[in-house]
């Protein structure tokens, strides 16, 4: 089988970050191969990015076997999937003046570096109907997690009539499809999670609607405890910050606040990161550290490339696909 970008990564990506990169990717095929299971959070703007185009194919074929995102990747990959065509691209957005940037806002368009989102026709087109399924819900007095009530508006299929992609190039209706478990930090921080609280502070949905972080972090326990048998659970991060940050102390949280040691640690480790090494930073530091954190054992595999995500997770995800 011709695998040209594989081919192409193995013959000049041979030094420094490009070598990483290489060691990093034989690193994720040979933990999958050997039985293990990995984890794959996304931090940054990745569905804006629309690294949907890949990283959907990565769970349609099993190489992926849970997510941690921000709120912000959750929701924009449906926006994406909605209102592609009303997004703006600025190409020169380094040089913009404040006041373009003003006009930008009242004209709706929430730039994300060389990207503006269409407020209108993307976050208002969700915002009608997952305040139907909230409110459903509230009345029920049912609870779930955000990314649940999203699987719930992908599965309605109400979403169809807006659809602007290709469907196999959202990553969370491959992720819906699957039912894979989705971990969503922070959600609060997020477009849609300010939507619900102006909902609760009009009195019109009840904080108790949405399941908090604390629940997620106890459905990541109940989760890793299943699924870290034998060659164990791998963590691959794509950016820093809580993506990352929030679903790693699992493993130390059981292992030293609740006191189970026959925890195994995570199995294989690699962060894309653009922040360079530095004093006190979480996203600059190295995976050494995370030994000292009880989050990484000694012989776990440990990579890390210091570049840009965007060019680098489609390239180790296409050669993990046999691209």
């Amino acid at each position: 089988m011709s695998k040209p970008i594989s081919d192409f990564i193995e013959k000049y990506y041979l030094h420094f970050n490009a070598a990483s990169l290489v060691d990093a990717a034989k690193g994720y095929v040979s933990h999958l191969e050997q039985g293990g299971k990995m984890m794959v959070t996304l931090a940054g703007a990745m569905s804006t990015a629309e690294l949907g185009k890949i990283f959907a194919e990565m769970i349609r074929q099993d190489k992926v076997a849970i997510i941690s995102c921000t709120g912000a990747n959750l929701e924009e990959d449906l926006m994406n999937l909605v209102a592609h065509s009303h997004y703006k691209r600025v190409p020169n957005y380094r040089d913009l003046t404040p006041q373009e940037e003003w006009d930008l806002l009242e004209k709706g368009l929430n730039r994300v570096t060389d990207t503006c989102i269409p407020e209108e026709e993307a976050f208002r087109r969700l915002q009608k109907h997952i305040y139907e399924i909230w409110k459903d819900a509230d009345q029920k007095g049912e609870r779930y997690f955000p990314h649940e009530y999203m699987y719930k508006l992908l599965n309605s299929g109400v979403l169809e009539q807006y659809y602007e992609i290709d469907p196999k190039d959202s990553w969370m209706l491959a992720a819906a499809e699957k039912n894979i478990p989705i971990i969503v930090p922070g959600w609060e921080d997020s477009t849609m999670g300010n939507i619900f609280a102006s909902y609760c502070i009009k009195s019109e949905l009840k904080t108790s609607t949405m399941k908090s972080g604390i629940e997620y972090m106890m459905m990541l326990t109940d989760w890793y405890r299943e699924n870290s048998g034998g060659k164990g659970v791998g963590f691959f991060q794509i950016g820093g910050g809580i993506a990352g940050d929030f679903p790693i102390c699992v493993v130390p949280m059981m292992y030293q606040d609740l006191e189970w040691h026959d925890v195994p640690f995570w199995s294989y480790f690699c962060q894309i990161s653009d922040s360079t090494t530095s004093y006190g930073s979480y996203s600059g530091a190295v995976p050494n550290e995370k030994i000292t954190w009880g989050k990484l054992d000694i012989d776990t595999p440990k990579f890390i490339i210091e570049s840009d995500a965007t060019i680098v997770a489609p390239l180790v995800f296409a050669y993990v696909l046999g691209m």
